[in-house]
């Protein structure tokens, strides 16, 4: 693809929604929609000039692609492009905190070009002996969220059990090998074999199952937890959720980072047993990772370090061209994905 010039005007493919979603999405809800867009920044602005490299797809563009209302997460807007956390590259600058050949990651439209008027929330990437695509996932948000949830909120200790659902994920894959890293007893579930093949062996898990696999969660986790569970990083709810509650041990700590078990249902389901709660005199803790960015330099300076030195593995899911956008959220919403799915509109 040959580098557009500023000043020129280019086609610019989008990602667009078609109409908010009900139920499961499908690729049909979306469609690629190409406008023009003029590569200049007007005069008197602080504006940046982007070339959009690399998308993060991640669960919560789901609960934004429905009509919603009592919620933290902002609704798309039919036919508007889809917008989330991503890569690009400047092509010109008005803003004194960046300039032309700078990478940055943060939130992006899903389209080739963007005129970004307010480029404040973007973050200037200054180590780039790593791969690019890793500041959508391990050195971005997931990196974050990992670290602040398991960190943060968990406090945890040499020795304690660990459980992490959704655990070849963005986030689970990462919080499993900073819990072995700490000393923990680490055990993981997801939805297939070869997930589940992952986390023992690239990801270093202690054990792992397929939850589809299990008809009594309650007992595999007994199964896996027989002295039970200190510390439970919480990515899907429902019935998974209610199953922890019964075997945590007593002072536990449970980090609510998502639920996605319940992104789809009309009716969520009920958890039976809170009591447990009181019972095992747990703490059970929801957080948004925003709240945690001013703990991003000290992030890089700890992550950095154990990517550089293979003492943590990223693995991505990659999917080529805002053609296949559609393709690429859909299998990470049905959980096709194996590791942190990454959309490319453009190499670097």
């Amino acid at each position: 693809m040959a580098m557009a010039k500023v000043g020129e005007e280019v086609s610019n493919k989008q990602l667009t929604l078609r109409d908010y979603v009900t139920g499961s999405p499908k690729e049909s809800d979306m469609y690629v929609k190409t406008s023009t867009i003029k590569l200049e920044i007007p005069d008197g602005s602080k504006a940046i000039l982007v070339q959009n490299l690399y998308q993060s797809c991640d669960p919560v563009m789901l609960i934004q692609m429905k009509s919603v209302e009592d919620s933290i997460f902002t609704s798309y807007t039919p036919g508007s492009p889809l917008s989330g956390n991503g890569v690009a590259k400047v092509l010109d600058s008005r803003h004194p905190d960046f300039k032309k050949g700078d990478f940055v990651w943060g939130p992006c439209v899903w389209e080739e070009y963007s005129l970004i008027n307010a480029p404040e929330n973007l973050t200037k990437i200054q180590h780039t002996d790593v791969p690019l695509s890793y500041y959508t996932g391990i050195l971005g948000w997931p990196g974050v969220t990992a670290y602040a949830g398991f960190y943060e909120l968990c406090s945890p200790k040499k020795g304690e059990y660990v459980f992490v659902s959704s655990a070849s994920g963005a986030i689970g894959q990462l919080v499993g090998q900073l819990a072995k890293l700490k000393g923990c007893y680490v055990v993981g579930c997801a939805g297939s074999q070869q997930k589940v093949d992952l986390l023992k062996n690239k990801f270093g898990f202690d054990e792992a199952f397929n939850y589809k696999e299990e008809l009594d969660l309650n007992a595999t986790l007994k199964r896996y937890f027989p002295e039970g569970i200190d510390i439970y990083f919480e990515n899907v709810g429902g019935k998974m959720l209610d199953a922890v509650l019964l075997n945590m041990r007593i002072h536990g700590r449970i980090s609510g980072c998502g639920m996605t078990s319940q992104y789809n249902l009309d009716d969520p389901y009920g958890v039976k047993n809170l009591m447990f709660i009181i019972y095992k005199q747990l703490r059970m803790e929801g957080f948004s990772t925003i709240e945690y960015r001013h703990l991003y330099p000290k992030f890089l300076d700890f992550m950095l370090p154990l990517i550089r030195e293979g003492k943590i593995v990223y693995v991505e899911d990659i999917a080529e061209g805002l053609e296949n956008g559609a393709t690429a959220l859909i299998r990470l919403f049905n959980g096709h994905n194996v590791g942190k799915q990454v959309l490319v509109i453009a190499r670097e």
